[in-house]
């Protein structure tokens, strides 16, 4: 009878869990890695273009400057995000090794722990004594417990090291090739530069209000703080770059 009610009970927490849609945006990994190349290929070739078009250089010259700063800035980045998730993974790696170890070379202490944890949830000391038990009777349970609850740690994914490379740099192409494309269709410099402003500020625009939307921010605001971002760092390479050729 109880194992019936116990079935009864987890059928219904499956079905009002199936239900519930939530609202709350869970910012993933890879849309951290896309807001990162996009940002960064946005601003800096933009900087970098309105920078030698300060110092009076042709169209061309600025393109094939923009072209190799995009190649090496996406190089970079890429393997920047692929050792940044292949140290987490890493790190994952050596905590789950060395709780496996503790689990069963010091059970008592895990089980405080454990306890300890719970208890930090308001929890109450007849309410969790079932629970540890229960992950005794488990290691692995017990084992992914401690490292979600205790470290705070998520198991990665074996191919986030890859995946983060390839869409941090393909982003920052992506970003990258907007303040570039005017100095593809404009043989001055001068015609080219303003058009590069125009585009590139209307597509960091997009891109905070986008930015803001999927994290949670407030789109507006962190359109125009994008679009000032780049504005300054353009405008700043534009004066450097007047003020070296004077």
């Amino acid at each position: 009878m109880g194992e019936a009610a116990d079935f009864t009970h987890s059928k219904k927490h499956s079905l009002l869990l199936h239900e519930h849609e939530e609202k709350h945006f869970m910012s993933s990994d890879v849309v951290r890695d896309i807001i990162m190349g996009v940002s960064d290929g946005l601003t800096v070739p933009f900087a970098l273009a309105a920078g030698l078009s300060g110092a009076d250089v042709t169209s061309s010259i600025i393109l094939i400057a923009g072209i190799a700063e995009v190649a090496a800035g996406a190089i970079s980045m890429g393997l920047g995000g692929y050792l940044a998730a292949k140290s987490e993974a890493d790190h994952y790696a050596r905590e789950l090794k060395r709780e496996e170890e503790e689990v069963i070379a010091a059970p008592d202490i895990e089980a405080a722990e454990v306890a300890d944890i719970l208890s930090q949830y308001g929890v109450e000391a007849h309410e969790y004594g079932p629970v540890v038990a229960a992950l005794r009777r488990n290691p692995q349970a017990w084992v992914d417990f401690m490292m979600k609850f205790e470290l705070g740690l998520e198991k990665p994914d074996p191919k986030r090291a890859v995946i983060s490379a390839l869409t941090i740099a393909m982003s920052y192409i992506m970003g990258g090739l907007v303040p570039l494309s005017p100095y593809m269709l404009f043989p001055s410099p001068a015609e080219a530069v303003i058009a590069s402003v125009i585009v590139t500020i209307l597509a960091l625009l997009v891109f905070g209000f986008a930015k803001g939307y999927f994290t949670g921010n407030r789109p507006i605001m962190s359109a125009l703080q994008t679009a000032l971002i780049g504005a300054i760092a353009s405008a700043a390479a534009f004066l450097i770059a007047k003020a070296f050729r004077t």
